[in-house]
């Protein structure tokens, strides 16, 4: 007889708004343009979604110098540094971009900010390609990084008086409200977001985990290992006070040992993880289990955004 678990299922989790679109972009000039269509850096980060995209024909490279001229590129939903598009547009390349609209909109405000002679302070992580296309969005030494509150002790700022910040929008909201914190405490005239730089999507699953952590012996969190979102969620987990909590790609990554013995899991997935690896995990609990499953929902998602005008128009 097989043991009793309960699966405690967050909702909201998997695709947002700005995913989803991505990957219809992606699709859609599939259909348009036929195959192949080149992809600057993974659409989102899934090696899921990104391997069936690329069964259809998208070819993804990391650099534009690595697409032809006279095919279709898309940038990714993470954004891109203006340089690209630029460049892309002296090649007089057909090109789309998927960059999520939550992410234009830093963009935006950024640019707006700049214009007002404010300098950027960037509350995010280094290197990831969100950040990297936000702060290439302005003049080299216009956004200043923190990736802590640690950080902003030695910000070597130009004006203290003429400054304003942005984050990222895949962060954790608690740690980013610490770093919020130690900037207004340092520089007391530094301005804000009207509305939260986090997405709404990542602050809702966010707060999904925070409600079932107490339920739950462990926490699997299915997504990529470099998607920043993801490893927020795993993060938040642990801070909830929920020890075992895991990133699983999918469901073969699950180490059954580990969970030898508990009898409450929660399964969340970021927003870059469709839903069938979701089932995938909880099919492989019901082999293993008598599984119980519980969805416990703290939000209603109905954002959409739509696709960019030249995939609406004709061939």
């Amino acid at each position: 007889m097989a043991d009793p678990l309960t699966l405690y299922l967050a909702a909201p989790r998997g695709f947002c708004a700005g995913v989803d679109r991505a990957i219809k972009i992606v699709e859609i000039a599939l259909q348009k343009w036929g195959a192949p269509v080149y992809v600057r850096h993974e659409i989102v980060h899934n090696k899921f979604v990104v391997d069936g995209l690329r069964e259809k024909g998208a070819v993804f490279v990391e650099s534009l110098d690595d697409a032809p001229d006279d095919r279709p590129v898309v940038f990714s939903a993470h954004g891109v540094a203006k340089a690209v598009p630029a460049e892309a547009e002296r090649r007089k390349m057909i090109y789309v971009d998927a960059t999520c609209p939550l992410v234009s909109k830093v963009h935006i405000e950024a640019e707006r900010h700049h214009q007002n002679g404010l300098q950027m302070v960037m509350i995010g992580h280094h290197g990831h390609p969100e950040t990297v296309g936000t702060m290439g969005q302005l003049p080299a030494g216009e956004v200043l990084l923190v990736e802590t509150a640690e950080d902003v002790a030695s910000l070597d700022v130009r004006d203290p008086a003429k400054l304003a910040f942005i984050t990222q929008t895949t962060l954790s909201v608690d740690d980013t409200a610490g770093i919020v914190e130690a900037l207004k405490a340092r520089f007391p005239n530094i301005i804000g977001p009207h509305k939260e730089d986090i997405c709404y999507a990542t602050t809702n699953r966010q707060a999904a985990v925070k409600v079932i952590a107490p339920k739950i012996d462990a926490l699997l969190v299915i997504g990529a290992p470099n998607s920043s979102n993801s490893q927020r969620l795993v993060e938040v987990g642990r801070a909830a006070g929920c020890a075992y909590s895991q990133l699983v790609q999918r469901a073969a990554d699950i180490d059954w040992r580990a969970l030898d013995g508990i009898r409450a899991v929660g399964i969340t997935a970021g927003a870059s993880a469709p839903e069938v690896l979701v089932d995938e995990v909880i099919d492989a609990f019901r082999v293993r289990y008598d599984l119980t499953v519980e969805i416990i929902e703290t939000a209603q998602e109905n954002v959409e955004f739509k696709v960019p005008r030249v995939l609406r128009q004709p061939a």
